[in-house]
């Protein structure tokens, strides 16, 4: 197998992200929400991106949507203007091939380009090896473990928190675009 192609998402995309990411959200536990969300949901979600001037991705394998990953403003109030959370899922059949870590590190190389200072994500449970090794290869840190904040699947499950920061100095201003 040759690498997958990253680029851009288009609206053409949606279905194949809504799919991928329903599979999840009906059988397991990094997401926590419980009922997928409809095509209109995701295009919402894609459009918020996009008018951030944050990216959202595909990577694609033999011209199907194998994975995707977004960035979205991790909070509206003004003073958290240069932080982001991020999100990536890849499709069941194509997981544990280092597309997601493609992914993140794409996305992380596109965030440094948009003015922003920290790159936030929230882990749905704590036993999510595979997303705990991605981030800490692409130079995240756990700053926190929330236990027992949701409930799925008939079992409490925590959330694991780890940030990158993009600026080399605490002191050093940036402007989102």
């Amino acid at each position: 197998m040759t690498g997958p192609i990253i680029r851009s998402a288009v609206e053409a995309d949606l279905e194949s992200i809504r799919r991928i990411y329903e599979h999840d959200v009906l059988t397991g536990t990094a997401s926590f929400e419980i009922d997928p969300p409809d095509r209109e949901t995701i295009r919402t979600r894609w459009q918020l991106a996009g008018e951030a001037g944050l990216p959202y991705l595909v990577a694609m394998i033999e011209n199907q949507v194998v994975a995707f990953a977004y960035a979205l403003p991790y909070r509206p109030r003004p003073a958290y203007r240069y932080t982001v959370e991020h999100s990536i899922y890849v499709d069941r059949s194509w997981r544990r091939r280092g597309i997601g870590k493609q992914l993140l590190d794409r996305l992380v190389e596109l965030l440094t380009g948009c003015g922003i200072r920290e790159i936030i994500g929230i882990i749905g449970d704590s036993t999510n090896e595979a997303s705990l090794l991605a981030h800490e290869s692409a130079g995240f840190h756990q700053v926190g473990t929330l236990q027992n904040v949701g409930r799925k699947f008939d079992r409490w499950l925590d959330t694991v928190i780890v940030q990158r920061s993009l600026s080399p100095s605490p002191n050093e201003a940036t402007k989102i675009q």
